[in-house]
């Protein structure tokens, strides 16, 4: 069970690159998931957001696709973090699983993202529209 990408990276994320990625003759169904920079949080206005990381994030964040892809209906699996400073509407998180049913491509996609942020280790800053900033530690 292929995992086509896996990566960290402070370039634009590209859904139609990953959900090509994962493409597969067997695949019934192929399911993404974009998490996008929102313009508010806990009733406050976001201005942009910043992204870092650890240096084992690339390592872990492959480690979390291949377990994924290891399910024995998943086909392929691509995954893909951002780092850097992004603007509002800019996709963070980019995943796309494929598999021979929906209903498992879209179980699979939501345990691949649901890994993704409980284990890699990712930190956003949060810079509101007031000048004020947050540091959280979550993806």
């Amino acid at each position: 069970m292929p995992v086509t990408i896996a990566e960290v990276s402070d370039q634009p994320l590209d859904v139609a690159a990953h959900e090509a990625a994962v493409g597969d003759s067997q695949a019934g169904a192929v399911v993404s998931f974009v998490g996008v920079v929102r313009d508010h949080d806990g009733g406050r206005s976001v201005a942009e957001l910043e992204y870092t990381c650890h240096p084992s994030a690339s390592e872990l964040l492959a480690a979390v696709a291949g377990r994924i892809a290891a399910e024995p209906a998943v086909l392929a699996v691509a995954v893909s973090h951002r780092v850097g400073l992004l603007k509002i509407g800019d996709a963070a998180l980019v995943a796309a699983v494929a598999c021979a049913h929906r209903g498992d491509a879209f179980a699979a996609c939501a345990r691949l993202v649901d890994e993704v942020k409980a284990q890699i280790p990712v930190w956003k800053r949060q810079v509101f529209a007031d000048g004020t900033e947050e540091w959280v530690n979550s993806a």
